[in-house]
């Protein structure tokens, strides 16, 4: 049987328990595409899994897989997809399951759309999952929006390149000095109720991250918010279809989003990728090339 490398993890731990292994290429199913990975990127739900943190979703069975987001090239094309077409590139997202980190993906073809024209493959992988506050803030100016951003005071030059209006560092800015907001997005979960009430009448908080440490009295606060008062929390899933994956692609390519990358490093160094988005001071998404030249 054939085998691909892929990104792989033995037990729970810090970054160095990720390698590079071997694992037999997938055979794709009746409906379902093969696509040939060159990129993927490291986001904050993959620190979580490695970690252990949310072992009650991941299970005790090793070897594991990481890996959410992938571009990359329609490889081969089952009986009955309609569609795709081999050669195809293309963009997606896994959803609940990982894996991602691997030469080859067998995929349904609604979790693939044809990738931006406009950049290449290594470049478009740093936008289909996570990186959400740099993609945010650039959505929101498309949008029409006054943008707020709040950043770390090293990182308020790089959020007003994006396009926000005001900046602030969250080290001497909080909650209660800011709103209020129509919209709010909560991309680090440790103040979700400060932040809420810093909407406005009617306003929506859409909450990206949520602290696992924190009491599960908090969470069911948060939970309440979805449905009473005027001010309602949503929750962020993560799982763009391929409607949205082709909307963002016409998003890129029209100018009004562009790619934000923070480094690029072979397969083989996904462990020092861990390391740098877990040290934080992140300028745009951490991205992993699979393939194995510098193409597309």
């Amino acid at each position: 049987m054939p085998t691909m490398r892929a990104a792989l993890l033995d037990r729970y731990g810090p970054p160095e328990v990720l390698y590079e292994g071997r694992v037999p290429v997938p055979v794709p199913a009746p409906g379902e595409v093969l696509v040939k990975v060159h990129a993927t990127s490291v986001n904050g739900g993959e620190l979580a899994g490695r970690a252990g943190r949310v072992r009650l979703v991941t299970g005790g069975r090793f070897p594991q897989r990481t890996g959410i987001d992938f571009t990359g090239e329609v490889a081969e094309v089952t009986p009955g997809v309609r569609g795709p077409a081999v050669g195809d590139r293309v963009w997606g997202v896994l959803g609940r399951t990982l894996g991602s980190a691997a030469e080859y993906l067998a995929v349904r073809p609604g979790r693939i759309a044809r990738a931006p024209r406009t950049v290449s493959l290594t470049e478009a992988a740093s936008l289909p999952a996570g990186g959400v506050g740099s993609v945010a803030v650039q959505l929101g100016k498309a949008l029409g929006a006054r943008v707020t951003a709040l950043a770390g005071p090293g990182r308020l030059d790089f959020v007003r390149e994006l396009g926000a209006d005001e900046a602030y560092s969250y080290t001497e800015c909080g909650p209660a000095d800011l709103g209020p907001f129509d919209v709010i997005m909560d991309t680090a979960g440790t103040e979700h109720r400060a932040w809420r009430r810093r909407l406005a009448p009617g306003g929506r908080m859409v909450a990206i991250s949520f602290d696992l440490d924190r009491k599960a009295a908090s969470l069911g606060h948060l939970l309440a918010s979805t449905v009473h008062g005027r001010a309602r929390v949503r929750f962020f899933s993560g799982d763009p279809r391929h409607c949205l994956l082709t909307e963002l692609a016409g998003l890129v390519d029209g100018g009004a989003l562009r790619p934000v990358v923070d480094s690029v490093r072979p397969l083989a160094e996904i462990a020092a990728a861990h390391r740098a988005l877990e040290a934080g001071g992140v300028r745009g998404k951490h991205v992993i090339r699979v393939a194995a030249d510098e193409t597309a």
